[in-house]
């Protein structure tokens, strides 16, 4: 949109356009609306040009929703998830400078409960403490009792069965498609599946949704079990989709029995968007689907010839998703017994209504979705899970889309999938990130319906707050100055005792030398300070840590 930044410049010139929420705003509407004459007044609208927040708008809107909060933050203190103050005040005040906003957060709270002083046996809570409470799900077995949940005359029979199967507990599952490594969103979808099963004393199955052959590697199959051990969680069991492809194909036949799907012939470019018009081979004699589905199971079809559509409707209207696709490529895990590999669409609720799922817990995207998913259920008579929708994580500045990672690593611009510029799991755990820090990012930001955007920032706060509980303190200087001490108070050099953790003592200690040559990071003196400059100056004395001196310049030898 070049040719576009001509209205940014003038709003950003005339201070129309006065923070970072109004410019990415107006970004997005020109992104959407690219072409010329613009309308002014649209892109005004959305993004809030000429809109002036003052910083008593934000004083005032801070202290309502603490008020509001205020019985919950003096039980909680600063346990409270604090991301939830500062997103019901965004929503009030959507245009106001996001950074004056979280100082006048910071500073109401200090004034209603003290300094955040964390002590140094602060517990850090887990995902399923902070959140898992908080969820209203339906009890296993009243699946019934979900808004939009689609019942059947089988459906209390089949809610019977599936009770004496598991015993009330309640079974959850992470499902990641075994085509990349991880990434920051994924450890929220671990910690909701795995978290709020282990707060119920449920269980929670790892699932490798193993049906498009085409991207799927071994490393990654690995790499995706390995970081949720890492994270700390350990799955009931590991499953594949592909486990019961042959389950699966004759569910897709019964279908076809039961006039519910047949064989199309419409290529994929027709089927794309959502006003598709209905099939012409949606109406054929059944025992010619189940004929031409037998054919495509035996590779008589070239890829994009054939598909298998179910005759339903999706969420957003869009007709006969497509169950049954031809891919000729070797699978990671059934080699190449198969030829023809079923959706997500498809396998998805059928497979967890084979593992007795109770919660089906997916990201927004998947809304959409959830009308077929209870009509597949319902369509064979099986028995039908709940399918629950939370708005998915992302961050800024950051890029986790599987296919623009590989492109990266294509072109040579990130090395793999660990590259530490990168926001994968394995990229955070190479940087150092301890796994708590990641489960507490996520515990703090919580489950909500709607898309979480955040500052790496926040990420960056709790591996703080955990490296200050858990890291032993070291010193080291980068770039070092030499300093010499013309009166050193001692004979010799000395030996001083530091702390392992700060005030425990009980955690143990070591020693440092201390002479009288020393030596400080470069950046810790200025010849030349800055007005707010507070370290060692000319003009301006230093004290020395883990000693009681202090140092004043006497000479500077270059």
């Amino acid at each position: 949109i070049y040719h576009l930044h001509k209205y940014l410049i003038k709003y950003i010139c005339e201070e129309k356009i006065k923070n970072e929420q109004q410019l990415i705003a107006a970004i997005d509407y020109l992104l959407t609306n690219p072409t010329e004459p613009i309308d002014q007044k649209a892109l005004e609208e959305s993004a809030g040009i000429g809109v002036n927040v003052t910083i008593d708008d934000i004083k005032r809107v801070v202290k309502e929703v603490i008020e509001e909060n205020k019985s919950k933050l003096i039980d909680q203190g600063y346990n409270f998830s604090m991301n939830t103050l500062i997103n019901e005040a965004r929503y009030r005040l959507k245009w106001a400078d996001g950074r004056l906003l979280k100082n006048e957060m910071d500073d109401q709270l200090v004034d209603l409960l003290g300094p955040n002083d964390l002590q140094p046996n602060t517990k850090i809570h887990s995902f399923a403490e902070l959140v898992g409470e908080a969820l209203n799900f339906h009890k296993p077995g009243e699946n019934y009792k979900t808004e939009g949940y689609v019942m059947t005359p089988k459906t209390l029979d089949l809610m019977r069965e599936h009770l004496k199967k598991t015993g009330g507990q309640i079974i959850t599952r992470f499902p990641p498609e075994p085509n990349g490594i991880l990434h920051i969103g994924h450890a929220k979808a671990i910690n909701f599946n795995f978290g709020y099963a282990k707060i119920n004393n449920g269980i929670c199955y790892l699932r490798y949704d193993d049906t498009n052959p085409e991207k799927e590697e071994e490393k990654f199959f690995t790499g995706i079990i390995d970081i949720v051990k890492w994270l700390g969680y350990e799955p009931y069991k590991v499953t594949h989709a592909s486990d019961h492809f042959d389950q699966l194909y004759e569910w897709a036949k019964e279908l076809i029995h039961r006039d519910l799907a047949y064989v199309c012939h419409q290529k994929g470019e027709e089927l794309k968007g959502h006003n598709v018009p209905e099939s012409p081979w949606r109406y054929r004699p059944i025992q010619e689907s189940l004929q031409l589905f037998e054919d495509m199971k035996h590779g008589k079809f070239a890829e994009g010839e054939a598909t298998l559509r179910m005759k339903c409707v999706m969420e957003d209207g869009k007709l006969d998703p497509v169950a049954y696709r031809i891919k000729y490529a070797h699978h990671a895990k059934t080699g190449d017994k198969w030829c023809i590999y079923p959706t997500y669409d498809y396998t998805h609720c059928l497979n967890d209504s084979i593992e007795n799922i109770t919660h089906s817990l997916c990201t927004k995207e998947f809304q959409s979705r959830r009308s077929s998913y209870y009509w597949l259920c319902n369509a064979l008579d099986l028995y039908c899970p709940v399918q629950w929708e939370y708005g998915r994580l992302n961050l800024q500045y950051t890029v986790v889309s599987k296919r623009k990672i590989v492109k990266l690593i294509e072109n040579n611009v990130v090395r793999d999938w660990d590259d530490p510029r990168l926001y994968t799991l394995t990229a955070l755990r190479r940087r150092g990130f301890p796994p708590e820090a990641i489960n507490l990012f996520c515990a703090r930001i919580g489950v909500t319906m709607s898309q979480t955007i955040l500052h790496p920032d926040m990420l960056d706060a709790c591996v703080r707050e955990v490296l200050n509980l858990n890291a032993p303190r070291v010193m080291v200087v980068l770039e070092p100055l030499k300093v010499t001490i013309t009166n050193f108070p001692y004979e010799k050099m000395t030996e001083l005792t530091v702390l392992n953790y700060p005030g425990e003592e009980s955690r143990g200690s070591h020693t440092i030398k201390f002479d009288s040559v020393i030596y400080i990071e470069k950046s810790d003196f200025s010849e030349n300070p800055a007005k707010d400059f507070k370290r060692l100056t000319p003009n301006q004395p230093c004290g020395l840590k883990h000693i009681a001196l202090v140092i004043t310049i006497q000479d500077i030898i270059r």
